[in-house]
């Protein structure tokens, strides 16, 4: 029997323990709609997505192959159409996930309007989009199955029993829309307190996995942007564990935490590490600071001073009141901060690169796992790199150690047109082409993502409509471009209203109404003319 047929007869066994005045209700419709809502709450999902996050996990341990993508969100229609897209062109979502950005949130959903990614933007957003973004997961789903069950009133309608076998099959193993969703929480947004209490509104959102990366949380800067100032490690630890806590508080027991690190290009501290002992982590990280040794004799008015080996040593500080870190040492503080991330609570890693650079990746991630054999990464495919200069320029430079003739090329104007045709420019795009594959065998990626996709592809189309309609093109900028594609690619939104929920609300009505039901997809619904 049918896991459908089977909630049939469980509704039909309440109804007939009711009596008389359910006798309006029909068994079939009410299983529709259990169908049709699986989910019935943010801890549902995220215990539902945090079991296929760790199945994952594991399958990418024994083949490297086997890593995960996403793409960023910025809204609820957003993500959906990706899902319905993903669906649409490879039939399952496996090893596809999204990504909710906070550079994002910051830069499209403030009530205070654009902003820089620096954590100014409303705490609760975050939580907001999370739930949102499950929101049109779960009607893709009820759209879907809605259509579905309009095929299986057909198919029993005109007595076609092979159909109707199809059909109820497809309906028995349906593939959810919902997928994971890696939720990004900024610094924490405050001290721990404040981490421990936003994680619990996002996890019950939804949220199975939760990003969180050790900089200050009131200096914090985008991770591809200069001023970054990072914390103590002991300081990011305890935001680790509130997350951590929050899972566990929720009953979210395999809940998944991405610990960033953005040292690699942060040359900053707010704070000197509180150190028992020498070699303790606190000391780890002040062996890092930028110092000079200062006679006793030689101290000014307000010095901080470190005690290293019987020197006295005075870390620089700057006007803004920040300790600064010496050049050079960014790959170490990156190694250390992942070790001792993954040695207390944290399940990935994310190090900020200032290039996509497979080489400087893996160099990191060996290092990391000569300590910590199974570590894996979340890398970010960021917009914020120039892709094509940057995978020219390290063909040209494989090219210059091989000794290959690089004349007819100028380094420094690799992005030009005029190079798109060349050998290296072939090579560089097969490279860029491979990078996800080839940085998850050789540098230990788990999953790639792209933080702002949709940030770039709604402002390049829009430019690009905008130019055509109020250009000489008129209407047919709209047309040609726009809607005849929707309709020969088979996008699904060519038909908004339907993608709006009008169809399932026409079936509710029938649910609720019966005959009298008045419904919006009759003869004279303009929908009808796109089949």
């Amino acid at each position: 029997m049918s896991a459908y047929t089977n909630e049939i007869q469980l509704l039909e066994a309440i109804r007939a323990s009711r009596g008389a005045s359910w006798d309006a209700i029909s068994p079939e419709y009410a299983a529709r709609m259990r169908t049709q809502n699986k989910f019935k709450t943010g801890l549902d999902i995220a215990k539902y997505t945090a079991a296929i996050m760790r199945t994952d996990m594991d399958r990418y341990d024994a083949d490297s192959s086997q890593y995960t993508q996403s793409l960023g969100c910025w809204h609820g229609f957003i993500g959906q159409q990706k899902m319905i897209s993903i669906k649409k062109h490879f039939n399952s979502t496996d090893r596809r996930y999204l990504y909710l950005s906070g550079w994002m949130v910051a830069a499209l959903r403030s009530e205070f309007g654009p902003l820089p990614d620096q954590s100014m933007h409303e705490k609760t957003s975050v939580a907001s989009l999370v739930a949102e973004l499950y929101t049109f997961l779960r009607q893709a789903d009820a759209r879907e199955l809605g259509g579905l069950f309009r095929q299986l009133d057909d198919a029993k309608e005109a007595g076609d029993k092979a159909t109707e076998k199809k059909v109820q099959n497809e309906i028995d193993n349906h593939q959810t829309h919902v997928v994971p969703i890696i939720a990004d929480i900024d610094a924490g947004f405050g001290n721990a307190e404040a981490t421990y209490l936003m994680a619990k509104q996002m996890i019950e959102a939804g949220a199975c996995c939760i990003q969180i990366e050790n900089q200050v949380s009131d200096e914090k800067q985008c991770g591809h942007q200069d001023g970054k100032v990072t914390v103590p490690h002991e300081d990011f630890l305890a935001k680790i564990r509130a997350v951590r806590y929050a899972f566990l508080e929720l009953g979210i027991d395999d809940g998944v935490i991405v610990a960033r690190t953005d040292s690699l290009g942060a040359g900053l501290t707010k704070q000197i590490a509180v150190t028992n002992e020498p070699g303790d982590l606190g000391d780890q990280y002040n062996s890092f600071l930028d110092c000079e040794e200062v006679a006793p004799g030689k101290l000014q008015n307000g010095d901080v001073i470190l005690n290293r080996d019987g020197k006295l040593l005075r870390p620089k500080r700057l006007p803004s009141n920040l300790f600064q870190f010496r050049a050079g040492t960014g790959e170490d503080r990156c190694v250390l901060d992942c070790i001792t991330s993954l040695q207390n609570g944290a399940d990935l890693l994310w190090i900020e690169t200032e290039k996509p650079h497979v080489g400087q990746i893996g160099g990191m991630v060996n290092r990391i796992r000569e300590v910590v054999p199974n570590a894996k990464l979340v890398y970010n495919n960021s917009p914020s790199f120039n892709w094509t200069l940057n995978f020219r320029q390290q063909i040209f430079d494989l090219y210059v150690e091989a000794g290959k003739d690089v004349s007819s090329y100028n380094r420094a104007e690799l992005m030009n047109v005029d190079y798109d045709g060349t050998e290296l420019a072939i090579e560089a795009d097969e490279k860029i082409r491979t990078f996800q594959a080839d940085s998850a065998r050789e540098a230990g990626i788990f999953h790639h993502l792209i933080t702002l996709p949709t940030y770039h592809t709604a402002a390049l189309s829009t430019d690009n409509l905008a130019k055509e309609y109020f250009g000489d093109q008129g209407m047919l900028g709209y047309v040609k471009n726009v809607q005849r594609e929707e309709i020969r690619q088979g996008i699904a939104c060519v038909r908004h209203q339907n993608m709006a929920g009008s169809d399932m609300g026409d079936d509710h009505k029938e649910y609720f109404a019966g005959d009298a039901a008045l419904k919006a997809g009759g003869k004279d619904n303009t929908m009808n003319q796109f089949g």
